[in-house]
C-alpha cells in the first residue's frame, strides 16, 4: 500500500502511493544547564520519615479509600469513598473549636470616686451641646452618671400655640413648671384677652437652672407678640414675674402695585411683590366681571391692597381693595371694595350706567355660542318633539355663569329637567332662568349684580353634554331670548353715595405704586 521506504542520509517520509526523503538537518547544539543533586538530609530520622511516607502512600493507593465519588455509584468502591468522606467530617466536627465572647480589661483600676469623675468629663461635650451622632436608650447606668453630669444654666426654646389650646397647657408642655405656667398665663392675661392671641402665635421661653433634679427649671423669660401693635414680655426680678408692654408703631397706608400683565397675569403680579392670596382675590374679582380671554398681554393690572407696617420692619398685608385693568393707560375695569357687605362695585355699575349695558343689552349670560334657539324641536334624550322654551349656549364644562342684569334669586336648586336651576327676578315683570349648571354660587334672596357669577356651567338633568339653557320671562311667560334686547335701566344710587364712592376712587388712584410688598 505505501511505497518504498529510503533512509540512506535522509529522513523517511511516508506518502501514499511513494516515499519523499528529506535531507536530515541536525539541530542546533544547546548547553544543557549543570545537573544539581537533589538536597537530601542525611540524618536518620529524615530517612525514616520519607520511607514511612512512601509506605503510607502505597497502602493508601492499594486500599482505593479515596475515589471519585462521581463514578461507579453504588458500588463497594464507591461506598468506601463515602465512608471515608464521613469519616473526615465527623473528624472535623470533633476538633471544632469553642468560641467565647472575650472581655476586655479595664483601661486602669480607678476607685468609685474616679469612676463618676470619668463619666461626669465624658458626659460634658454632650451638656455644652456636642453631639456623637448616636442615640442611646434610656438605661440605669445611664441615669446614674447624668446625676454628676452639669446642667446647662439656661435654655432657650419656642413653642407655637395650636388651635383650641390654651397659653397654660403649651406653656407647660414646653417644660415651665405649673405654678409659672399660670402665673405667666395671669400676666399675659391682664393685658390682652387670651382668647384674642391667634393660633400660630409664637412664644420666645427662657429657662433657668433647676435648683434640684426633681423640680422643673424655674421661668426666666417669655417674648410673645400677641397683636401686630403690641409686644409683651415676662421676666423675672427677684422672686417673682413681671410683664412689661411695648406699643409699637404701625403705619397702615394702603399700597399700590402696578404692571404689565406679560404672558401670566398671577405671575407678572407674584413677580410685583403681591402675595399669593392677594393675586387669588384679585383674578376672582376681575374675572366675575372681565373674562381673561379679553385681557391681552400687553396691558397692565393695578391692585390696591390693605397693608399694615411695623415700626420694627414687620409688615402684614390685608384684604383687596381696588382691582382694575388698563389699557394703553385707560383704565378698562375699575372695581372697588365697597359697602357693608365688602363686595367689590364699579362706578358704572353704581350710577346705573350699566344696569343692562351702554345701549340697554342683557349680557349673554356665558362665553359661548348658540347652539339651539327658541321654539319647538325634537327633544334629543325624550325623542319626541316639544317646546324648547330658552336657546342654549355650548361652553366647557365649569365655565362662569353670569347674571344678565342686576336683580334677585328668586329660585336656585334643583328643578326636573333642568338639574341645577337658578331663576332671577328683574324688576317690572322680567325674570331669566339658567339651567343644566354643575355648581350653583348664589342662595335664594341674594341680591345679584350684573356680571355677577351665578353658578358653573354643567350637564345636570336631562343633558347631552356641558352647556346653558337660557330663559327670558315676561309677565311670568317664557319668550325668545333673542327677541328681547333692552331692558329699564335701574334706578340711579344716592348723590352723596356716588361723590363718595369717586373720592375713595381717586385716593386709589392717587396712591403711588410700590416696588413690593415687604
Amino acid at each position: 500500500m505505501f511505497g518504498p521506504v529510503e533512509q540512506s542520509g535522509a529522513v523517511a517520509v511516508a506518502t501514499f502511493g511513494r516515499a519523499r526523503a528529506r535531507p536530515l538537518v541536525p539541530p542546533p547544539a544547546v548547553e544543557a544547564p549543570p545537573l544539581r543533586a537533589p538536597r537530601r538530609s542525611d540524618h536518620p530520622l529524615a530517612r525514616r520519615w520519607d520511607g514511612l511516607c512512601r509506605r503510607i502512600e502505597g497502602w493508601a493507593h492499594r486500599a482505593d479509600l479515596t475515589p471519585d465519588l462521581a463514578e461507579d455509584v453504588g458500588s463497594a468502591r464507591w461506598f468506601r469513598g463515602l465512608g471515608t468522606l464521613l469519616g473526615l467530617a465527623l473528624a472535623a466536627a470533633a476538633c471544632w473549636p469553642d468560641f467565647a465572647p472575650l472581655q476586655a480589661a479595664p483601661l486602669m483600676p480607678i476607685d468609685d470616686a474616679a469612676q463618676k469623675e470619668f463619666a461626669a468629663h465624658s458626659l460634658r461635650p454632650f451638656v455644652q451641646g456636642a453631639t456623637s451622632g448616636r442615640h442611646f436608650a434610656a438605661s440605669q447606668d445611664l441615669v446614674m452618671r447624668l446625676e454628676y453630669a452639669p446642667e446647662r444654666p439656661e435654655i432657650q426654646l419656642a413653642a407655637t400655640l395650636g388651635e383650641n389650646d390654651t397659653v397654660q397647657r403649651m406653656l407647660q408642655r414646653a417644660g415651665v413648671g405649673l405654678g409659672d405656667a399660670g402665673q405667666a398665663s395671669a400676666l399675659l392675661g391682664s393685658a390682652v384677652a387670651l382668647t384674642e392671641i391667634q393660633p400660630g402665635t409664637r412664644f420666645d421661653i427662657t429657662l433657668g437652672a433647676r435648683t434640684s433634679p426633681a423640680d422643673p427649671r424655674p421661668l426666666q423669660a417669655i417674648k410673645v407678640r400677641p397683636r401686630f401693635d403690641l409686644a409683651l414680655a415676662i421676666a423675672r426680678s427677684g422672686g417673682g414675674l413681671g410683664l412689661s408692654r411695648t406699643a409699637i408703631p404701625v403705619d397702615t397706608q394702603p399700597l399700590r402695585l402696578r404692571g404689565v400683565v406679560g404672558a401670566s397675569l398671577y405671575r407678572s403680579a407674584r413677580a410685583a411683590g403681591a402675595p399669593p392670596g392677594t393675586v387669588q382675590d384679585y383674578l376672582r374679582t376681575v374675572d366675575e366681571v372681565l373674562p381673561f380671554e379679553e385681557i391681552l398681554p400687553t396691558d397692565e393690572f393695578d391692585l390696591v391692597v390693605s397693608y399694615k407696617r411695623a415700626a420694627d420692619g414687620e409688615g402684614q398685608a390685608g384684604d383687596l381693595q381696588y382691582a382694575a385693568i388698563l389699557r394703553d393707560g385707560r383704565p378698562r375695569l375699575q372695581l372697588l371694595r365697597w359697602g357693608n357687605e365688602g363686595a367689590f362695585e364699579s362706578l358704572d355699575a353704581l350710577t346705573g350706567a350699566q344696569g343692562a349695558g351702554s345701549d340697554g343689552a342683557l349680557l349673554t349670560p356665558v362665553a359661548g355660542h348658540v347652539t339651539s334657539g327658541f321654539g319647538l324641536r325634537r327633544h334629543p334624550i325624550l325623542g319626541f318633539v316639544r317646546m324648547h322654551a330658552g336657546i342654549d349656549f355650548a361652553a366647557p364644562w365649569g365655565s362662569p355663569v353670569y347674571a344678565a342684569t342686576d336683580g334677585r334669586v328668586s329660585f336656585a336648586g334643583w328643578h326636573g329637567g333642568h338639574g341645577n336651576y337658578v331663576r332671577l327676578d328683574h324688576g317690572g315683570g322680567i325674570g331669566t332662568g339658567y339651567g343644566h349648571m354643575s355648581r350653583i354660587a348664589v342662595g335664594p334672596g341674594m341680591a345679584v349684580r350684573r356680571g355677577q357669577v351665578i353658578g358653573y356651567v354643567g350637564s345636570t338633568g336631562l343633558s347631552t353634554g356641558p352647556h346653558l339653557h337660557y330663559e327670558l320671562y315676561r309677565g311670568g311667560q317664557v319668550v325668545d331670548p333673542a327677541s328681547v334686547r333692552f331692558l329699564a335701566r335701574r334706578q340711579a344710587a344716592d348723590p352723596g353715595q356716588i361723590a363718595a364712592f369717586k373720592a375713595r376712587l381717586a385716593q386709589m388712584v392717587a396712591l403711588r405704586p410700590t416696588a413690593a410688598l415687604r
